[in-house]
This record gives C-alpha cells, structure tokens and sequence, in this order.
C-alpha cells in the first residue's frame, strides 16, 4: 500500500485525496460548517495538507490520559471495539480543528463504519456539563460531508 496518503496508518479516503491533490479541500465558510454543523458555536481551520494532517493527528495521537477521557478518545484498535459516543483514535483521523486554542472542537473521519468512505463525526460540546465531551454525527460518509460542502 502507498504511504504516501495515509495518516495514522489510515489510507486517506479517494475524494479526499483528490481534494487535497487539486487544492480544493479548503474551508468552505463559517456559515457553511454553521449551517451542516449546527452545534458547533466555534469555528474551525479545516487542515489543508497532507503534512499539516499528519502532524496535528500526530499530537492528538500524543494526548495524554486525562485529556483523552474528557474528549472521549479511547485507543481500541480491532480487538476491543469503541462505540460512539467515543472516538477510536486507532480508527480516525482528524480532517479539522478549533480556531482558537481552547475551544475544544473537532470534525474527524471515523474509519469504523467504512474504510474507502468513513462516516464524518464533530464534537458535541453540549455534554460539558457532564465533565467531557462526545463525538456526534455530521454525515454518515465523507462523500456526503463534501457534497453538503459544495467541495467537488
């Protein structure tokens, strides 16, 4: 398998890397994600690269445990399944991130309903009250987050 296009030892999705490869996967606007991602109040920077992927995954990869439990990541890997609203960090790669420090909001791919078009997941900071927070559903493909986008 080529190297070239993986993250986390992830094969990035087809539309993606041909979005990254035509310099089209960019943000598409505040109002837009607003509009898909209704609850998130903070804006996001989509990364645009393969290099700026690979490295913000790899911090997030570096977390340590505390930080993972109040984001809900766990590290499952095949052996022991993760359910949402928890986030396999062996199954994801991040394809967005907060604005600002501190706002603590995400958009990743979640490799576990499909590995050739993974279903999109964001953080709900709706569950703060409860001390963490959870992954929720934008779209149940990538193919479908892109096309809400408008990326193509």
């Amino acid at each position: 398998m080529n190297n070239d296009w993986q993250v986390n030892g992830l094969p990035l999705p087809g539309p993606l890397i041909r979005l990254l490869n035509s310099g089209r996967w960019r943000h598409p606007g505040d109002r837009a994600l607003r509009q898909l991602i209704p609850w998130l109040d903070d804006p996001l920077d989509f990364m645009t690269t393969i290099d700026e992927l690979r490295l913000h995954n790899r911090l997030i990869a570096q977390l340590d445990a505390g930080t993972m439990q109040f984001f809900q990541i766990r590290r499952g890997g095949a052996g022991q399944p993760i359910a949402m609203p928890w986030l396999d960090l062996d199954q994801a790669v991040f394809i967005a991130e907060c604005r600002y420090a501190g706002d603590d909001i995400a958009v990743a791919l979640d490799y576990r309903t499909s590995p050739i078009d993974p279903r999109v997941l964001a953080t709900d900071t709706a569950t703060l009250a409860q001390q963490h927070l959870s992954w929720r559903q934008v779209t149940p493909t990538l193919s479908q987050f892109i096309d809400a986008l408008h990326l193509h």
